[in-house]
């Protein structure tokens, strides 16, 4: 299928390559269905065309996506971005109230929406007062749609099509080509603007790491993030651009992963390390069982030693990788590769380490005066380089607080808030623990991801979270402990941590869980256990 798609720069331009050089090969299975490069295309195209030919020149350039686990999460994303349009991925589980806010922050004027999307519209669109063009590439009609909203356009399956001369959009390296919304501390999200030339400097960074690793347009990787997290770029972007097939499970074969992963002969995985617990848990890592396993990738969380001893026997032919980096840097920053026979000793707290810098990414410890600290000492990590996105959507006053200016280069840095130890040359970054996950008890300082490692020593659990409880004016009043641990002996776990921890930091009360809870991305949701620890309060 020859296109002469060379010249089109952008987010997408990786895709088309691969349809100019792969145009037969797979690149997507969802629903039980498998696609090619050349099928993708023009699912995307006409999403695409259709687009740019209903959106007037003064619409705001944003298109929500709101579906999952579908062939339109796929041609609407692409399309999207073939348009020369820019993307808002949205998330038809999550709350009405929340979907509603993203809507409103980013100004949408377009959505691209499947089934469980379109299901969501007669809740939404009463709340949008602008008018909406509304892209339903499953939908056979919309007319009770268009009836009861008629200031809003929606086209349907008939309705879309590229016109066989249609070429996709190429776009400015500072155009926006993501806007994500990650939770903010005011419970309203917020969005972090990701522009061409940052995710075009993560794809190429992903390339340069794992073509060494042999990794090529045979793989196929798997796409278990949700597209509302940036961890989800490197599932399709970067699969994309080396041609390989993304493989989407359903919701019944994502409730048994291992079991996808081998009969889907998966061979890259990128998963959280909660999502890897939850895996792991009864003897599903068993040694041996992932044959085809050639790179998992880890991110989104610090990952435990334990964890990345169990993927490596599990997956004997594959390299594991801890990829780490805010969305505010686009995805990934740094990496370290997980050595059986090195690594252990490497590690602090049972955590792994940060590692190394990805390529152009430019990673500075400092203290509080933001002035570089000595070897050996801890700090704050700042991360400088292409990838560093141009800050908060229509928020200057965050931005100027999170994005900053060294006196030492005057080139921008996020400031992580991330607690890390600067290493002596040639060794990995350790991360110790968020800024925030330090709190005082009683005067003292004390960092909760040190009461965490003794909490998993003491409970023979791979699983734990320290929250300080109650929260006072100043810190907290002490700290309570939750364990995932089948018989957790609660008084003999307190007496193992009285005998290595100071007392102010041994749990007040530790409670013993059969699964820490997940937020959408797969991360140890937090909020929700304080959200507990509070109504348990309110309850007495």
């Amino acid at each position: 299928m020859a296109t002469g798609f060379d010249g089109i720069y952008g987010l997408h331009q990786g895709f088309l390559q691969s349809v100019d050089r792969h145009s037969g090969r797979p690149a997507l299975e969802v629903q039980g269905a498998q696609y090619s490069y050349s099928d993708l295309y023009h699912q995307a195209a006409a999403v695409g065309a259709a687009l740019q030919s209903a959106m007037p020149e003064t619409t705001a350039p944003l298109v929500g996506v709101l579906a999952n686990r579908s062939l339109p999460v796929y041609s609407g994303l692409l399309g999207t971005l073939m348009a020369g349009k820019a993307v808002v991925p949205l998330n038809p589980g999550f709350p009405q109230e929340r979907t509603q806010q993203m809507v409103e922050q980013a100004g949408l004027q377009a959505l691209v929406a499947d089934g469980q999307g379109e299901a969501l519209l007669s809740d939404l669109l009463p709340g949008m007062d602008v008018p909406m063009v509304v892209v339903l590439p499953l939908a056979e009609s919309a007319q009770a749609l268009q009836a009861r909203f008629p200031q809003h356009r929606f086209l349907t399956r008939a309705e879309l099509g590229a016109p066989s001369d249609w070429r996709p959009a190429s776009v400015q390296p500072d155009d926006l080509a993501y806007l994500f919304f990650t939770s903010g501390s005011t419970g309203t999200p917020k969005g972090v603007g990701v522009l061409h030339r940052n995710a075009l400097r993560f794809v190429a960074m992903s390339l340069e790491r794992y073509r060494p690793f042999g990794i090529s347009e045979a793989d196929r990787f798997s796409q278990f993030y949700d597209i509302t997290f940036d961890s989800s770029m490197f599932d399709l972007y970067v699969s994309w651009a080396f041609g390989a097939c993304l493989c989407c499970p359903t919701a019944k074969e994502w409730f048994n992963p291992n079991k996808y992963i081998e009969e889907g002969r998966l061979s890259v995985i990128d998963i959280t390390p909660s999502a890897g617990h939850g895996m792991n848990r009864r003897d599903g890592w068993r040694p041996g069982r992932f044959q085809a396993l050639r790179l998992c990738r880890f991110g989104g969380e610090a990952l435990s030693a334990e964890l990345a001893t169990a993927m490596a026997a599990a997956a004997p032919h594959a390299r594991v990788d801890n990829a780490y980096g805010p969305t505010e840097c686009t995805v990934d920053s740094a990496y370290y590769l997980w050595d059986p026979e090195r690594s252990p000793g490497e590690c602090e707290h049972g955590m792994v380490p940060i590692g190394y810098p990805g390529n152009q990414v430019q990673l500075t410890v400092v203290d509080d005066d933001l002035q570089p600290v000595p070897e050996g000492a801890e700090g704050e990590l700042l991360i400088g380089g292409p990838q560093v996105t141009p800050g908060y959507w229509n928020d200057p006053e965050r931005t100027e607080q999170a994005f900053i200016r060294l006196p030492s280069d005057g080139a921008v840095h996020y400031r992580t808030g991330d607690l890390v130890r600067r290493p002596p040359a040639g060794k990995p970054i350790m991360f110790l623990g968020r800024m925030d996950h330090q709190i005082k008890v009683g005067g003292v300082r004390i960092e909760l991801g040190e009461v965490e490692q003794a909490l998993r020593e003491a409970a023979a659990t791979d699983e734990a979270v320290a929250l300080g409880w109650p929260r006072t004016s100043s810190g907290a009043a002490g700290i309570v402990g939750f364990v995932v641990a089948g018989t957790a002996d609660e008084a003999a776990i307190r007496d193992q941590l009285r005998s290595r921890l100071p007392s102010v930091m041994v749990p007040r009360v530790i409670h013993a869980l059969e699964a820490l809870p997940l937020n959408p991305n797969g991360k140890v949701d937090r909020k929700a256990l304080m959200a507990r620890l509070e109504a348990e309060a309110g309850g007495r």
